[in-house]
């Protein structure tokens, strides 16, 4: 296995990570000091998503022609001068079309990142290696909302520590080797259809794993504070949820080495369903707070464990190809969790966001059962 390789992929994506985890949750509460209301946020939270979905069928067509390196340092220093501009250019018009931006050309790092992770690993570890992509990578947003809090939303240093790391990392990828090869195809949203008829749970947890994350960075805050909590501890509750998704994700992968994946896969749904139902009973008590590591641990086992089953089952184009719908998915949940959940916040209930989260791990719960949830395709075993 090419570990040299591997480590520079992870801090690439990681770099992503933490671009994203300082300046969504400031773009968040910038707009919320601006007196934008839960609506206007959830739209702002929802620009990425559309740029998901127009980036998503574009990577494996642009890596054949530009090869996936190449393309890779491209798109992170594209995503660092967007993230510049939303500093030097701080107008709600202007930041929709650059959280555009940066969801079209940060998709493409992500499509590919996970695919060359999926790709070098060995399956005896697979496992543990995409988790700790996963932990690492939620350690990454941890990190994003920690250094918020200590320089204060005032300022714009966190969009500038974004432009720094989106500026340096693409020069790990120099001499790298070990991607998966691609073909000049476009992937289609017909394509996606088949993918999710053929792998119902998976492509489930990832629109509803989307939606989590997206309303986290972005909503998350702004439901805290509602709450009555200070901006501080409302950062600090983000960055707990955020905790739960890293601390636990390598124990998860580890068990997914040793025992059924599809179980520890419903496992993770239930686990889902309850704390989200306990959010609103628990948010004004100390409970709150191994609550919150429930909630994002059980999210983020979802995602991890369904790039297990992805990265088992395909490999080069069809794993680009995979990834790319993925993707989509991603962009859907992000596109619909926010503007569902910031229009219930303003116009039906205040506890719309972990309602709908509850609702979503329900669906997902009884998904799980079914017989062909986890399709019909056999693992690659070599």
């Amino acid at each position: 296995m090419r570990w040299a390789s591997y480590f520079a992929v992870l801090a690439s994506v990681l770099s992503v990570g933490l671009a994203l985890g300082v300046s969504m949750p400031l773009v968040s509460l910038r707009l919320e000091a601006w007196g934008y209301g839960p609506f206007a946020i959830g739209v702002m939270a929802a620009m990425p998503a559309i740029g998901v979905l127009l980036g998503a069928g574009l990577a494996s067509k642009l890596a054949a022609r530009f090869g996936t390196a190449n393309l890779m340092r491209a798109c992170l220093w594209a995503g660092g001068l967007s993230v510049g501009l939303l500093a030097l250019l701080p107008y709600y018009p202007i930041w929709l079309g650059l959280r555009l931006m940066l969801g079209v050309i940060l998709t493409i790092v992500f499509i590919l990142g996970e695919s060359w992770i999926n790709q070098l690993v060995v399956e005896q570890w697979r496992g543990r290696l995409v988790a700790l992509y996963g932990s690492s990578y939620a350690l990454s947003q941890l990190a994003g909302p920690l250094l918020l809090s200590v320089m204060g939303t005032d300022t714009d240093y966190g969009f500038w520590i974004g432009v720094a790391l989106l500026t340096i990392s693409p020069l790990l990828l120099l001499g790298r080797s070990g991607a998966p090869g691609t073909e000049n195809t476009h992937v289609t949203f017909g394509d996606l259809f088949g993918f999710c008829k053929g792998l119902p749970a998976i492509a489930w947890a990832v629109a509803l794993f989307a939606a989590f994350e997206a309303m986290i960075l972005t909503l998350l805050p702004v439901y805290c504070l509602r709450q009555g909590f200070t901006p501080q501890v409302a950062l600090a509750m983000v960055s707990t949820v955020v905790v739960g998704d890293a601390l636990l994700q390598l124990p998860i992968g580890a068990l997914a080495d040793r025992i059924s994946r599809r179980t520890l896969f419903s496992g993770c749904a239930l686990a889902l369903l309850l704390s989200s139902l306990m959010i609103p009973l628990l948010v004004q008590t100390p409970l709150i707070w191994p609550l919150w590591v429930l909630f994002g641990a059980s999210a983020g086992g979802l995602f991890t464990l369904s790039l297990i089953l992805i990265g088992e089952r395909y490999r080069d184009d069809a794993l680009v190809r995979a990834n790319a719908h993925i993707a989509q998915l991603w962009g859907i949940g992000c596109l619909l969790g926010p503007l569902a959940a910031g229009a219930g916040s303003q116009w039906i209930s205040g506890q719309a966001l972990p309602l709908l989260m509850a609702a979503g791990a329900l669906g997902l719960v009884i998904l799980a059962r079914q017989r062909h949830a986890f399709g019909n395709v056999e693992p690659v075993t070599a």
